[in-house]
């Protein structure tokens, strides 16, 4: 089936704060997506949104709409740069769409498509939607207004993992003991080491005191965040902010032993590439911060968008896929995240051998592709009516 590709433009204004993104009017917020819209009508619309991510031509939201699936992939203020991204500002950016696609484009539905970091997102944005008291300001105690998200209709998690946060806290690299002097590893937990400190298969006790040395690393990082944004505020006014960088962020044991959370992905790589290179190249994740991100989307403790406690607030149909060979989202999180939502309508499936972008494998796509078609026709949130406008 053919589909319209239509780029999409959508501005609104909020009050000037922190200068976060470069260019453009201050306190002026543009938005851009891409309206993927099949020849044949439908009152439903999926909604695919990653904090920073530009999804336009990832395979699987064109694969849906040249199966009938009409679909918007939007995108936030932060376009693939995430160094100083606010999760709750990214909640009013996907906000702005959920009431696009209702009031001007004419979708009487709406889905989430909570793809890869798109998943904790969209299980945050629900929480927030459906919440009696929603949150008033950032965990830098910045003003936010999230008062006109309305709740969706039915949530996708695909390749999904539990949060921004989790996820990098579990690629940390524990060996960095200074910020300041990234370059003096300890010995004893630095995943890269020659020799390395000890081979996979690793003892279930060294593996666990691994993730616990991580997870004080992440909280040593945010108390000096902390810190530090209370000595700038005060010095430079309540708009002060600074930047800084994070290294070691993908040493994940996993990515070296497959035993740790099996699943077929290629032992020694990650979605990236070589894990031993990324953990200190500019694409790795989280390389650069401003204190306030890190507040919001890295801090272990004080990021709000984790999927695992907001899926509790998430009572609506929902999907959950996992890909069996997938080196980013490992089934440790597909499970996490299906056995936090609280919908009694809630359905998982794992695709065999796919990887998380379903690269180079048409028949892997296929079968997503078949999967979610299915379920939205089972909850009929496909059924055609009068034509979008």
């Amino acid at each position: 089936m053919s589909f319209a590709r239509i780029p999409l433009l959508t501005v609104f204004q909020e009050p000037v704060t922190v200068r976060d993104t470069y260019g453009g009017i201050a306190g002026l917020v543009g938005l851009q997506a891409h309206h993927l819209k099949p020849d044949s009508p439908s009152d439903t619309l999926v909604i695919f949104m990653h904090p920073m991510g530009i999804m336009h031509y990832l395979p699987l939201p064109g694969a849906l709409a040249a199966a009938g699936v009409h679909c918007l992939t939007a995108v936030s203020r932060y376009p693939n740069n995430d160094n100083a991204l606010i999760m709750e500002k990214v909640l009013v950016d996907l906000g702005h769409w959920v009431s696009y696609a209702r009031e001007t484009l004419g979708y009487r539905r709406i889905i989430l498509g909570g793809w890869s970091g798109g998943g904790s997102l969209a299980l945050f944005y629900q929480q927030q939607a459906t919440a009696v008291v929603r949150l008033t300001g950032t965990p830098a105690g910045d003003p936010v207004d999230l008062s006109t998200l309305t709740p969706v209709d039915g949530m996708m998690l695909l390749a999904a993992h539990i949060s921004r946060a989790g996820t990098l806290t579990e690629w940390l690299d524990p060996s960095i003991i200074d910020e300041a002097n990234p370059l003096v590893r300890d010995p004893a937990w630095n995943l890269y080491a020659s020799p390395p400190p000890a081979s996979a298969p690793y003892p279930a006790q060294w593996v666990t005191e691994f993730r616990q040395r991580q997870v004080a690393r992440n909280r040593r990082i945010t108390a000096w965040a902390q810190a530090q944004l209370a000595t700038v505020k005060a010095a430079h006014g309540d708009h002060a902010e600074q930047a800084f960088i994070v290294h070691g962020t993908m040493a994940d044991p996993r990515w070296l032993d497959p035993t740790i959370d099996p699943n077929d992905r290629v032992p020694g790589q990650c979605y990236l590439g070589d894990p031993r290179l990324i953990n200190d190249s500019p694409g790795g994740l989280g390389r650069y911060a401003t204190l306030r991100s890190w507040l919001s989307q890295w801090g272990y403790d004080t990021s709000r968008a984790d999927g695992l406690s907001c899926g509790a607030a998430c009572h609506i149909p929902t999907l959950v896929v996992g890909n069996s060979a997938d080196d980013a989202c490992t089934p440790s999180h597909t499970h996490r995240l299906f056995d936090a939502v609280a919908a009694t309508d809630k359905v998982m499936h794992e695709i065999k051998g796919a990887t998380h972008y379903y690269a180079f494998q048409p028949d892997k796509l296929a079968e997503a592709v078949t999967i979610v078609k299915a379920w939205l026709l089972e909850r009929g949130f496909s059924s055609s009516c009068a034509a979008p406008r």
